[in-house]
């Protein structure tokens, strides 16, 4: 089981990645845009991976890993760009700097640590 959360944890911080850009570092996001669920832009009808901010800095990474529901929870920080996030899975914490490249109602990019990029679009709740 703990492998499974540590793989599901990884697949998060690929996906959802990003770091420090230095012409983005100093750059305001707005807050009330991270709010809500992502999933990768990229995401395949086969996996399964949303991440949801919430208001109070907590946030919540649901993914489906073979066959079984995973859910793991963190918190977060907005401080400029940057997005500081911990995770605790299987009585461990795993912390990461995440840089936002770009922020809209409907898209998100991010760069990780190793220059990595990744999209995420919002999930529209159902009406």
């Amino acid at each position: 089981m703990r492998a499974i959360l540590a793989s599901s944890v990884t697949v998060f911080f690929c996906l959802a990645a990003g770091v420090c850009a230095d012409d983005k570092k100093d750059e305001k996001i707005d807050a009330k845009k991270l709010l809500g669920k992502w999933e990768p832009a990229d995401n395949k009808k086969d996996q399964k991976l949303v991440i949801e901010f919430a208001k109070d800095g907590k946030m919540t990474i649901s993914a489906d890993a073979g066959g079984k529901d995973i859910k793991i929870d963190g918190t977060y920080k907005l401080d400029g760009a940057k997005l500081s996030v911990a995770l605790n899975f299987g009585g461990m914490e795993q912390k990461e700097t995440l840089t936002i490249l770009k922020l809209t109602d409907d898209e998100m990019s991010t760069e990780d640590s190793k220059g990595k990029k990744e999209s995420m679009k919002r999930i529209k709740d159902k009406k």
